[in-house]
């Protein structure tokens, strides 16, 4: 049974997770991560909405929507990380916990990928454990609202 929702919100290009530079990003597909994400919700007692898009606009929409219908949110923004503000401003309007992931270590890449504006408004930020940094991340959320949930 679940006490809390959750959006795992996937940024673009990682809908080709499994065959783009898997010396980087590993073999999984995407498809392997939602299950991931389900399994580890199930045990931890979060509901998982699963999401992905190229679409900048369209993972705005996703986060406007799910203010009323989530707890928290885990966003792996790929490269809209270190390029969108909307994201960042969109994820502080809702108000809810975010935990920030990435597959790869982005300390240990190319200099651009060092900044990332959502860091900012994110409650946790998870890189460099491939997609097991899912499951590190859901269960991060899953403290943060239990903790929140005591208080």
């Amino acid at each position: 049974m679940s006490f809390a929702s959750v959006l795992v919100l996937n940024g673009p290009n990682l809908n080709l997770l499994g065959t783009r530079e898997p010396a980087i990003y590993g073999v999984e597909t995407l498809d392997d991560v939602a299950k991931l994400c389900r399994d580890a919700g199930e045990r931890l007692g979060l509901a998982v909405d699963f999401c992905q898009s190229n679409a900048e606009h369209q993972l705005i929409d996703w986060l406007h929507a799910a203010r009323t219908k989530v707890d928290g949110i885990v966003i792996n923004p790929a490269a809209y990380t270190h390029t969108s503000v909307a994201i960042a401003d969109a994820l502080s309007a809702i108000g809810k916990p975010v935990v920030e992931v990435h597959i790869s270590n982005v300390h240990r890449r190319e200099a651009f990928r060092h900044h990332s504006y959502v860091s900012a408004v994110a409650d946790a930020i998870i890189v460099g454990c491939g997609t097991q940094g899912y499951i590190f991340a859901l269960e991060r959320m899953a403290t943060i609202l239990k903790n929140r949930a005591a208080k």
